[in-house]
């Protein structure tokens, strides 16, 4: 009979304790941008052409915080300081060495079916070491040069855009002169700049339709 009642008391216990578990919200990430009418994208303009970026709604931080970064002017005159041909181009650092960002990090945003393909734009991070949660930088990007070539990064950084036109800047940027470090020898800046578009707009100027 005790045997029994322990028996009793034991699984009511357990019984307890799964309801609690289960009641146990999981992190909820932020939702999806919902766009309206007109939206705002990125011209990126450089001394080898310009570009206009569409910022993936569904990484909401980044989206933001690019915006942000941009109507402040932050990226104005920064440098793209890391070039390597097939892979991709690296810029948004205020130390010019990829030391550098505007003192936060943004939480990883890995959203699965968003690849790196040529012309993804995404953001830079420590290493896995030194940041297992793969959180972002607050303002280094890079824009990927090649689908192939950038296919290893799916999965480990946040891809939060896309080149929608111009993507041949990127073609004469990774082809510039460079050191060892993969820096080019000669400064290549940026003047980055929100623009407002309307849905038509969007589809008649880049054939992109949301």
């Amino acid at each position: 009979m005790i045997l029994n009642r322990n028996f009793w008391y034991l699984s009511l216990l357990i019984f307890a304790l799964t309801l609690i578990s289960s009641c146990k919200k999981e992190p909820e990430l932020p939702e999806k941008i919902q766009l309206g009418d007109e939206v705002e994208i990125i011209e990126m303009e450089t001394s080898f052409g310009t570009m206009i970026i569409w910022l993936y709604p569904e990484t909401p931080q980044h989206y933001n915080n690019f915006l942000k970064l941009a109507k402040e002017e932050f990226y104005n005159d920064l440098l793209f300081h890391r070039i390597i041909p097939g892979f991709m181009i690296q810029g948004g650092d205020p130390a010019g060495n990829g030391t550098g960002g505007p003192g936060y990090t943004i939480p990883a945003e890995i959203i699965p079916g968003i690849n790196h393909k040529r012309g993804s734009l995404a953001a830079a991070r420590l290493g896995d070491q030194q940041n297992p949660k793969k959180a972002s930088s607050g303002s280094q990007f890079y824009i990927a040069a090649s689908t192939q070539g950038t296919s290893s990064l799916n999965g480990q950084y946040t891809v939060f855009g896309e080149v929608i036109k111009g993507i041949e800047t990127v073609d004469e940027i990774i082809k510039q002169p460079k050191d060892q470090q993969d820096k080019p020898l000669t400064n290549i800046t940026m003047q980055v700049r929100v623009l407002k578009k309307t849905r038509q707009e969007m589809k008649d100027e880049f054939g992109l339709e949301y």
